[in-house]
């Protein structure tokens, strides 16, 4: 029977729900043929010997993979003496604590005492504690064997596990998860935070014990099976409305915010399934520019851009208040009307100024006489009606005389009014 235990079964075994204390890990015992109900308090079988127990599943079957071997089984129901004995160990155990507490104080250990526990049949006591180094209690267990007549035992746990066996509240509002039904403690890292968009402030990721909460174990894989379909932040894809970078992600709602590449300044929301990735990450310098071409979802003529500019080209242009066709014309017309006074020999020049008109006073001091272009000049401005061209003089005899109207291209340089000119010298014979 022995032999039979220790052994793994191979088929479906029929197992009841026990527990140690309220709170702990439940683990799974053969009933040994009997029937048990939740509630019921039950004498079993352990490696320190019998122990005292609570049964919180009655009898069901599990498939082979999850026993653990070796399976132990049920003693007996409780009895009332058991219930006797088991009342005095937990006296048994208040009083222990406090005198292991004094015994620290006075050994000045560095420790904390967490809790003890005293075996069913008081072969032994257990004391557990948390340290932050290694710690040398060995006068301290002589001590309290001297007090307690009894086998001590003392264990260091980690802080999760206090957590475990303390129990209380967390910040949800709702009892430790550990204390409550997780069974083992999962390995949980920072990782996991930044894969669920958290914030990295300890003191709200962490829980009572200081470390990670176990909670961010649970939505682990749900956020990682999101990640391997939703882009990377700064990833470059196309939409609907055309190309753009991706700035935001919402991996609950399978969302990203995208700043499009025409207009830097606008930024729209799109789902995951109506974008396509160019990119995926941010650049690096040695990545191949992406062409201008490429645009899958934009450039197959579904572009919901392309649809607003058409109907805003429906809207009336605007009017300015001159036309094309009156800018053309109006020169013309000036031109026209400065035709007759410009068939002379010496046509006015348009834009001279009238200081140029004045004439300088010569050596004798008499005022020189209006030249015919600086009457042609005024000729315009003084009637409405244009004059004919009078007859050109006859030239100087320094001067050859003009042929008909002047090119303007080979138009003689006039002399500047306001500079005195001297006769050449004549030469002496």
């Amino acid at each position: 029977m022995e032999e039979e235990i220790l052994q793994k079964p191979e088929g479906p075994v029929e197992v009841v729900d026990i527990q140690f204390r309220p709170g702990q890990k439940v683990y799974f015992f053969d009933p040994n043929g009997a029937t048990y109900n939740p509630g019921d308090h039950v004498i079993i079988d352990t490696a320190r010997g019998a122990e005292y127990g609570i049964c919180t599943g009655g009898n069901h079957i599990i498939p082979a993979k999850d026993v653990v071997a070796p399976l132990r089984c049920v003693l007996r129901r409780a009895t009332a003496q058991d219930e006797k004995t088991v009342q005095e160990n937990r006296a048994k155990e208040r009083k222990a604590f406090e005198v292991c507490m004094q015994k620290i104080a006075e050994h000045g250990l560095d420790m904390q005492l967490v809790s003890a526990e005293v075996a069913f049949d008081g072969s032994k006591i257990l004391f557990y504690f948390t340290a932050d180094e290694r710690v040398d209690f060995r006068e301290l267990v002589k001590n309290l064997a001297a007090v307690f007549h009894t086998r001590i035992e003392l264990r260091q746990i980690g802080v999760r596990d206090k957590a475990k066996m303390v129990g209380g509240l967390g910040i949800c509002g709702r009892p430790f998860c550990c204390a409550s039904f997780l069974d083992d403690f999962q390995p949980v890292s920072i990782k996991m935070a930044k894969t669920q968009n958290l914030s990295l402030n300890p003191t709200k990721i962490s829980g009572t014990c200081g470390r990670l909460m176990c909670c961010l174990k649970y939505e682990q894989e749900a956020y990682e099976d999101l990640l391997r379909t939703s882009p990377k932040m700064d990833s470059f894809v196309d939409t609907p409305e055309g190309r753009g970078t991706v700035v935001e992600i919402d991996l609950l709602r399978q969302r990203v915010k995208v700043r499009m590449e025409d207009e830097p300044e606008t930024i729209s929301i799109f789902a995951n399934s109506d974008i396509a990735v160019l990119r995926n990450g941010k650049a690096k310098k040695t990545d191949a520019p992406i062409p201008a071409d490429l645009a899958p979802i934009s450039g197959s003529g579904k572009r919901i851009r392309k649809e607003k500019d058409e109907e805003s080209l429906l809207l009336e242009p605007i009017r300015f208040k001159y036309s094309t066709e009156r800018i053309v014309e109006e020169p013309e017309e000036k031109e026209e009307a400065l035709e007759p006074a410009s068939e002379g020999p010496e046509a006015p020049q348009p834009g001279r100024s009238s200081r140029r008109r004045r004439r300088g006073r010569s050596q004798n001091g008499e005022a020189p006489k209006a030249d015919a272009s600086a009457k042609a000049e005024t000729a315009p401005k003084e009637k409405k009606e244009p004059k004919p061209p009078r007859e050109p003089k006859e030239p100087r005899e320094n001067k050859p005389a003009a042929e008909g109207p002047e090119d303007p291209a080979k138009k003689p340089r006039r002399r500047n009014p306001h500079r005195r000119h001297h006769k050449p010298k004549q030469s002496q014979q």
